[in-house]
C-alpha cells in the first residue's frame, strides 16, 4: 500500500481554495476561509534533545509553518525524548497512536525492517541532494512508505544533516587493524557494516552518549557534525576527529505520522503538512551549512585533531557494505526492492556528479587554498 502524498495537483487545489477566498472577499472575509477548516491538535516527539537546536529546531520549524499556514487551527505540541517515550521508541509510539507524529531518522528502526535504513541513507550512499532526489523522483517515498504502512505509519521527508563527520575517537586509527574490538557508537546499517571490520557497534540514544564516552564504555562516537558534536562535548573526552562519515553522506530525517491520523485529515491539511516538511527540510540543511564551519574552527582551537580514515579502512568498508546489501537483499524482499532502486539511482548520480557539481566544488576549494 502506497500512501499518496500531496503532489502538484493537490497543491494547486489548495492554492485554488485560497484564490477562491480572495475572489469572494467582497462577501467573505479572508479569515473565514481558515475558520472553515477544523481545529486539530497533535503531539509530536523528536528523537533528539532540545539542546540540539538544529535538529530539534527543524521539528519546531515544521510545527510553526503548519500553525501559520492554518492561522492556528492546526496546532502541534512538541516533545523531546523521554517526555513521552524514549528517543529510540518514536516509531512504536507513532504506530500505536501514543503520539500523532514523530521526528526521527528511519534508520533507527532498521532492526524491525532493514530496508528502513535507506530512508535515512546507507554507507557509501547518496549525498543530501541526491537522497532528497531519490526520495521524490527515484521511488524512495513509495518504497519506504509501503513498508511503514504495515506499521500503521506514513512519512514526509523533513530534514537532512548533509554529509556527517566520522566522529570522535579516543585513539588514532592508522590502519584497518586498529578497528578490531573498537566499541563504537554508530547506528543503523553503518553499525552492521563496521561490525564486519571488527568494530563492536553500540546504538545509544543521543542524551546518553557523552557519559558512555567519558567512562570509556565506548571508544568512539559518530553523531552528526561539528556544530552538534561541539554542543555534546565529545572533544573534551576524545581527541581525534575523523572524516568523512562515509556511512551517512546525506542523512535524512522524516516526520513519521500515524496512518489513521493522516487519513483523517482534510486534503488541504495534508498539502500544508507536505509543504511545511519540505520547507523545514531546506531550513535544516541550510542551518547546518551555516553553523558547521565556525564550530569546526572552535573545535580545532580547543584541541581536536582532524584526521582522515586510512584508505584500507574505507576500501574494506566498501566491500563489507556491498556484501551486506547483497546478502540481505537475497533474503528480504523489501530490502531487495529498496537496494535495487537506490543502487540504480546512485549509479546515475555518480555518472553526472563528477562532470559538473564535484568539478566545481573541487575548483572552489582549490582556489580558496590559493587565498
Amino acid at each position: 500500500m502506497t500512501t499518496n502524498h500531496p503532489n502538484r495537483r493537490g497543491f494547486l487545489k489548495g492554492a485554488g481554495l485560497a484564490a477562491a477566498g480572495a475572489t469572494a472577499a467582497t462577501t467573505i472575509a479572508a479569515p473565514a476561509v481558515a475558520q472553515s477548516m477544523p481545529e486539530i491538535t497533535w503531539r509530536v516527539q523528536s528523537s533528539f534533545p532540545r539542546s540540539l537546536d538544529t535538529i530539534f529546531g527543524t521539528m519546531e520549524t515544521f510545527v510553526r509553518y503548519v500553525s501559520e499556514a492554518t492561522e492556528g487551527r492546526f496546532t502541534i505540541q512538541t516533545f523531546g525524548p523521554g517526555d513521552i517515550v524514549g528517543g529510540l521508541q518514536v516509531l512504536d509510539a507513532v504506530s500505536n497512536g501514543t503520539i500523532d507524529a514523530g521526528h526521527t531518522p528511519t534508520y533507527f528502526y532498521f532492526g524491525r525492517e532493514p530496508a528502513l535504513g535507506f530512508g535515512t541513507g546507507v554507507p557509501f550512499g547518496l549525498n543530501a541532494r541526491q537522497q532528497h532526489s531519490w526520495w521524490h523522483f527515484g521511488g524512495g517515498q513509495e518504497i519506504i512508505n509501503d513498508i511503514l504502512a504495515g506499521m500503521n505509519c506514513t512519512s514526509l521527508a523533513c530534514g537532512n544533516s548533509g554529509a556527517q563527520m566520522g566522529g570522535f575517537f579516543r585513539r588514532e586509527i592508522n590502519s584497518l587493524a586498529d578497528l578490531d574490538g573498537l566499541k563504537f557508537r554508530i547506528g543503523g546499517i553503518g553499525g552492521q557494516v563496521m561490525a564486519r571490520l571488527g568494530v563492536v557497534p553500540q546504538q545509544i540514544a543521543p542524551g546518553d552518549i557523552y557519559p558512555a564516552l567519558e567512562r570509556g564504555t565506548i571508544d568512539a562516537v559518530e553523531f552528526v557534525g561539528p556544530y552538534d558534536d561541539e554542543k555534546l562535548g565529545f572533544h573534551q573526552v576524545a581527541r581525534y576527529y575523523y572524516a568523512p562519515g562515509f556511512w551517512e553522506g546525506g542523512a535524512a530525517l522524516h516526520m513519521l505520522i500515524n496512518l489513521e491520523r493522516w487519513n483523517e485529515l482534510p486534503d488541504v491539511y495534508k498539502t500544508i503538512l507536505f509543504h511545511a516538511a519540505e520547507a523545514a527540510n531546506n531550513w535544516m540543511l541550510a542551518k547546518y551549512d551555516a553553523v558547521n564551519p565556525a564550530a569546526l574552527k572552535r573545535l580545532v582551537a580547543a584541541g581536536a585533531e582532524l584526521r582522515y580514515f586510512p584508505q584500507d579502512v574505507m576500501e574494506a568498508a566498501w566491500d563489507a557494505a556491498h556484501a551486506y546489501y547483497d546478502e540481505t537483499a537475497a533474503g528480504n524482499e523489501n530490502f531487495r526492492r529498496a537496494w535495487e532502486s537506490y543502487r540504480a539511482f546512485r549509479s546515475d548520480s555518480l555518472l553526472w556528479w563528477p562532470v559538473n557539481e564535484l568539478a566545481f566544488d573541487t575548483l572552489m576549494a582549490r582556489m580558496r587554498g590559493r587565498g
